[in-house]
C-alpha cells in the first residue's frame, strides 16, 4: 500500500509518546505531515517505553517535523498551548487526533470514584477540550479532519454491562466525535472514529490485558497507523460521521493480506468488538 501524502498539513495529537498514537504520528510523518504532540511523558517510566522526546525523534526520523508539548490533556492551559504551538511553529492546524485515553476495566463495585473521574476527564473531557482548541484553526484549513480513537457504539447487553465506567468513557468519546461531525458539517470539517478489530501489541495491553501471552495474539500498531492514514487522506466531504474498524478501512482500500501485521492465531478481538461470524 502506498503512503498517503500529507505535505504541508499539521496534526495535533493528544498522547502519542508510544503505542498506537506514536505509530499513527509516524505514519503521517512518512507522508510529510507536521506533528504537535501533547503528552505528559517528559521522563522515562520503567514500566513503559518512550517519552514525548523520543517520540519527536522517531517522527522526525520518519521524515516529518514534530514538536512535543509537555502537558496534560485535562488542563485547559496545556491544551491551548498545544494549539498555539501548532499555529506559531507550523502556521495552522489541519488534523486533530484524540488519542489520549485511560483504560480501567474494573467492575462498578470495584472502581473508585477517583479512577472513574480520571477516565472521564482524560477520555471525554480531553477529547472535547483538544477538539475545541483546534476548531478555530481547522475552520481555516482546506482539508480539516478530526480523528478520535474510540469504538463503534455496541449496545449489546454483554458490552454494556462488562465495565460500565470504561464503556462510558470510550462511548463518550465516540458520541462527541459523531456530534462534531454533525455540528461542523457546514464548515467542511470531517470527524470520524477509528478502533482496532483485535487487540494491539502495546505496553498497555501487555501490562493490563494479559502480559506477553496477550501481545502474542495481538496485531502490530502499524495496522491502526495504516488505517488512520487512509481515513485522513480522504476529503472531509467524502468520509465523515463514521465509526470505523481498522480492517474495514483497509478492505475498502483493497488491502486483504493482514498477515504483515502479525499476531499468532487465534487473534484476540478488542474490547467492544464482536467476533465475525
Amino acid at each position: 500500500m502506498g503512503t498517503p501524502r500529507f505535505d504541508g498539513l499539521t496534526a495535533v495529537m493528544s498522547g502519542g509518546s508510544r503505542g498506537i498514537g506514536l505509530a499513527i504520528a509516524t505514519r503521517l510523518a512518512e507522508g510529510g505531515a507536521n506533528l504537535v504532540l501533547l503528552a505528559k511523558t517528559d521522563q522515562p517510566d520503567p514500566r513503559l517505553p518512550g517519552t514525548i522526546h523520543t517520540a519527536v525523534e522517531q517522527i522526525e526520523n520518519a521524515g516529518g517535523k514534530a514538536v512535543g508539548v509537555v502537558g496534560d490533556v485535562r488542563n485547559g492551559d496545556d491544551v491551548a498551548r498545544a494549539a498555539t504551538t501548532a499555529l506559531d511553529v507550523f502556521g495552522g492546524i489541519d488534523i486533530c487526533i484524540n488519542n489520549a485515553s485511560v483504560l480501567n476495566l474494573a467492575k462498578t463495585e470495584d472502581l473508585s470514584l477517583k479512577r472513574f473521574d480520571l477516565m472521564q476527564q482524560v477520555n471525554v473531557r480531553g477529547t472535547f477540550a483538544l477538539t475545541q482548541a483546534c476548531l478555530p484553526h481547522l475552520k481555516k484549513s482546506s482539508a480539516p479532519s478530526v480523528l478520535t480513537l474510540s469504538p463503534p457504539l455496541n449496545l449489546t447487553e454483554h458490552w454494556m454491562g462488562k465495565h460500565p465506567g470504561y464503556m462510558l468513557g470510550k462511548y463518550g468519546m465516540t458520541l462527541l466525535a459523531l456530534g462534531f461531525a454533525a455540528e461542523f458539517a457546514g464548515d467542511g470539517i470531517a470527524s470520524n472514529c477509528l478502533w482496532p478489530e483485535t487487540t494491539i501489541a502495546t505496553a498497555a495491553v501487555e501490562n493490563l490485558l494479559g502480559g506477553k501471552e496477550g501481545t502474542a495474539h495481538a496485531r502490530d500498531p502499524q495496522i491502526m497507523a495504516d488505517a488512520a492514514a487512509l481515513v485522513l487522506s480522504h476529503s472531509p466531504a467524502r468520509r465523515t460521521g463514521r465509526t470505523m474498524i481498522d480492517v474495514e478501512v483497509l478492505a475498502e482500500a483493497g488491502v486483504s493480506d493482514l498477515d504483515v501485521y502479525g499476531g499468532t492465531a487465534p487473534l484476540d478481538y478488542d474490547i467492544f468488538v464482536d467476533p465475525r461470524s
